[in-house]
């Protein structure tokens, strides 16, 4: 939920609101919008369609006339295990957020990295160890979960996490993990906050092995950065190739980029695309 603010009012989806309210309480006023359910605001008809990001993400359908803008905010196409698959419609005019949108980032079959992440927790556990990964508190923390779970893996979070699993699982996503309360259990993987995070450390770990899962993980800078011993390519954004994806379906007329590299606009131009960023690049510092 790093997106959120308290607003007067908030539109969400029903999942999205029980996550806000949770993080912000309950006496936030949310009004909830189900996927592909229009409401309209002014002359504006606005539907919210799945992003496939996190549970109850939502990319944004503006319709005003015959002109169709298609707004993204944090995506992938991707399957995940505890988000609705993305949808896509055409538009004429599309917002992308295009965080991995330099072409190095192109991330390994997602089969092979979870089939990585399991052995390594296999082999952590068989010399005793305990493996923790940090992840976000929303959307990687419970996906990651669930995978590990389904593997037969049983699962300890921090409480910041197994606070907002709970939420997760009263929308409907059930996961069977467990609050991490002191000490890991036997053949448990212990989940935590990343490094840096106020309250990320947990006492009474013993000796562990620290998974960074990020697609940041792609620079082999990263987990030298992060202060891990292993990282993984494992995202919930969308990387470069489904990026030009996403522009291929949507088919629009217009694109701006945000929260990416200046670098994705001129993937776009090269291709033939009329592209520009959403906002002006900031004025270098001098100093």
């Amino acid at each position: 939920m790093d997106h959120v603010g308290r607003h007067e009012v908030a539109w969400a989806t029903p999942a999205t609101a029980a996550l806000y309210k949770h993080r912000l309480g309950p006496r936030m006023r949310v009004r909830e919008t189900p996927y592909g359910e229009p409401w309209t605001m002014g002359p504006v008809r606005l539907t919210a369609l799945p992003a496939g990001h996190c549970l109850g993400s939502a990319l944004l359908l503006a319709e005003l006339d015959d002109q169709r803008l298609l707004y993204t905010g944090d995506f992938r196409l991707r399957p995940s295990l505890t988000a609705e698959p993305a949808t896509l419609p055409q538009a004429d005019t599309l917002v992308i957020e295009s965080t991995f949108g330099h072409p190095r980032f192109q991330f390994p079959d997602r089969g092979d990295v979870e089939t990585q992440l399991l052995e390594l927790i296999q082999a952590t556990v068989k010399e005793g160890r305990t493996p923790v990964i940090h992840a976000y508190a929303l959307g990687k923390a419970q996906e990651v979960a669930a995978l590990l779970v389904r593997h037969g893996r049983p699962v300890q979070q921090h409480p910041v996490i197994y606070a907002t699993s709970r939420v997760y699982e009263a929308c409907g996503v059930k996961l069977g993990v467990k609050p991490y309360a002191g000490r890991p259990e036997e053949g448990h993987v212990v989940m935590t906050l990343p490094r840096g995070q106020r309250g990320w450390r947990l006492g009474g770990l013993g000796e562990t092995v620290s998974i960074a899962l990020t697609g940041w993980a792609i620079d082999a800078r990263t987990r030298t950065r992060l202060g891990v011993d292993h990282a993984l390519p494992f995202s919930d954004h969308a990387d470069f190739n489904e990026l030009l994806e996403t522009v291929e379906r949507v088919a629009p007329r217009r694109i701006y980029v945000t929260h990416g590299p200046r670098g994705f606009v001129d993937q776009l131009l090269a291709r033939g695309h009329d592209a520009r960023p959403l906002a002006p690049e900031p004025q270098k510092r001098l100093f």
